[in-house]
């Protein structure tokens, strides 16, 4: 039985091909599900794209559910979760621009080198391997997951602090709450990769793809800067930018 994600997924395929319009796939990160990209795909859609948000294979469709069947998230790769995405742009009549946040900004570059993307925006991405040091915010915001080696194989939930710290740090007090009870999810540690697998996390060279990182690199599509956002073509999707 095709669950409620995959049913949406396959819907949003079918309404891109037929509209002839150049689809965008959107792919979320860690301890979010495919509704934090929900404005931005308006967005784009009133601009005149087909916009498609792919989760995870096996992302439940609410949060709710997400927190209530956390052991759901458990035991994917990487390749597995670039795989998955790839299974979905090939069923596009036309390649895709690929926008993706974080984590979703790593499948984003290897969905890129592989081919698959007419263009590419990876925003704040989780660096690839061989990219080292890392920014101390980039460390702290994955710290609940890498801070205890116990957390493996374990479903690790954000406290509000490390939410507000990691995607929520440019909008107020009472509408960071709102994020975190919106989106907040969960999330298990991406299980390691094989040396080939490894190996198409490289970062793409094609002209048409582009990393952006904000100043502080640490933030939320949800509550994306400027700079990320125009990158991507769109204002904010929560409230227009400070003139």
């Amino acid at each position: 039985m095709i669950d409620t994600v995959s049913r949406i997924t396959a819907d949003q395929v079918a309404g891109a091909n037929a509209s002839g319009r150049t689809p965008v796939v959107f792919i979320h990160g860690l301890w979010l599900l495919p509704s934090s990209w929900d404005r931005w795909a308006a967005v784009f859609e009133e601009a005149g794209y087909a916009p498609l948000t792919p989760g995870w294979p096996d992302d439940p469709p609410t949060v709710e559910e997400a927190k209530a069947h956390p052991e759901v998230f458990a035991h994917k790769t990487i390749a597995q979760v670039a795989d998955h995405y790839a299974d979905v742009i090939g069923q596009l009549k036309t390649k895709p621009v690929v926008i993706g946040h974080s984590f979703g900004g790593l499948l984003t570059q290897i969905i890129a080198g592989r081919g698959l993307a007419a263009a590419s925006v990876a925003i704040d991405p989780a660096p690839f391997r061989g990219v080292l040091p890392l920014p101390l915010s980039a460390l702290k915001s994955a710290s609940p997951v890498l801070g205890n080696p116990l957390n493996r194989n374990r479903a690790i939930p954000l406290t509000y602090d490390q939410f507000r710290y990691a995607f929520a740090n440019a909008v107020s007090e009472d509408e960071a709450k709102d994020l975190y009870k919106t989106f907040s999810v969960p999330t298990f540690p991406a299980e390691k990769t094989t040396r080939s697998h490894q190996r198409s996390r490289t970062p793409p060279t094609s002209s048409n793809s582009t990393t952006r990182a904000s100043p502080s690199s640490r933030r939320c599509p949800i509550v994306a800067t400027r700079s990320s956002s125009t990158m991507a073509g769109a204002r904010s999707p929560i409230k227009r930018w400070p003139s």
